[in-house]
């Protein structure tokens, strides 16, 4: 469910501040995301799937748009694959979280709360401008690819993975429904009482924003267009995820109806397994064969000339 037709950006960005605000402690829990070799590994692949190969060398300034808790930042950093990493995010939670996070991993990174359509950055400050799942919640995109223009170097390199298609996010909704049918019966299986807002019960902490703080969900032409329009060159753009993110979206479902400390941890570990391995068969047999508006994700990738 995306944010109302009528909210305004200044709205979007309210309710987004206060959802991710509210869900930062939890929210590597939420969505499995990982520091280990398996982050790091989901991370590069990403990456080298947005390229089209892995980089030659790595990027020396890096900058995050949407950070979140640090998913991508500080799987890359790890990697060696950055060499400085500025993580900007509109939550201040969020970035709390990131900093706790890679203070815990021994490892460097600058925080800065920030709004996509208005960097405070130099112009050409930055190697990398990268993000995962951040530009479906952007209001004003043209205005964003424009200071993504403006703030990377020529020759600098553009990527953001894990963007929702529209065809894609149409078909989100089939399991998702099927999973509401089957939540009573697997809540009984593995013994865990219902979430409140399952009873009707709606906490009014900002974890109830969570259905309005989508705004975009993208035909590929779409996402090229903005790059291209913005000035950059080499757009490349495919698709990513189709069985696993159906199964995906059956297991998150399924886990949100349910309180979060009475899943079981053998749960989360097969659900966890099974879904990596539905991703391999993505990667490997259906994103070298079908078209990017297929899929659930769009992966999107462009240069600064210069």
């Amino acid at each position: 469910m995306p944010a109302p037709p009528t909210a305004t950006a200044a709205e979007i960005k309210n309710s987004n501040t206060r959802y991710h605000d509210a869900a930062a402690d939890e929210y590597d829990a939420k969505w499995g995301i990982d520091y280990g070799p398996v982050g790091q590994g989901q991370v590069r692949a990403k990456l080298e799937k947005a390229l089209g190969a892995p980089p030659t060398a790595p990027f020396a300034d890096a900058l995050e748009i949407g950070a979140g808790t640090g998913y991508f930042s500080l799987n890359l950093l790890q990697l060696g694959a950055i060499g400085h990493a500025t993580a900007t995010d509109i939550s201040p939670g969020m970035l709390s979280t990131l900093r706790a996070t890679a203070e815990r991993l021994g490892l460097e990174v600058q925080t800065v709360r920030t709004e996509a359509e208005r960097l405070p950055f130099a112009d050409e400050s930055f190697d990398l401008i990268f993000g995962h799942a951040v530009l479906h919640h952007i209001p004003d995109l043209s205005r964003a690819f424009s200071e993504f223009h403006r703030v990377l170097r020529p020759g600098g390199t553009l990527a953001f993975c894990g963007e929702p298609s529209r065809y894609g996010d149409r078909i989100a909704a089939v399991p998702k429904r099927a999973a509401m049918i089957a939540a009573p019966a697997w809540r009984r299986l593995i013994r865990a009482p219902a979430a409140g807002w399952v009873d009707g019960e709606i906490e009014s902490d900002g974890h109830e924003l969570e259905s309005e703080v989508d705004v975009h969900a993208f035909a590929p032409d779409q996402l090229r267009d903005l790059a291209r329009g913005a000035g950059f060159d080499d757009v490349r753009l495919r698709g990513e995820e189709l069985l696993a993110n159906a199964y995906g979206w059956v297991l998150r479902t399924l886990e949100a109806t349910a309180e979060p400390e009475y899943v079981p941890m053998a749960w989360r570990r097969f659900a966890f397994r099974s879904y990596l391995a539905l991703q391999r068969v993505d990667t490997a047999v259906l994103e070298p064969r079908l078209p990017p508006e297929l899929f659930y994700n769009l992966v999107l990738s462009a240069r600064r000339s210069g």
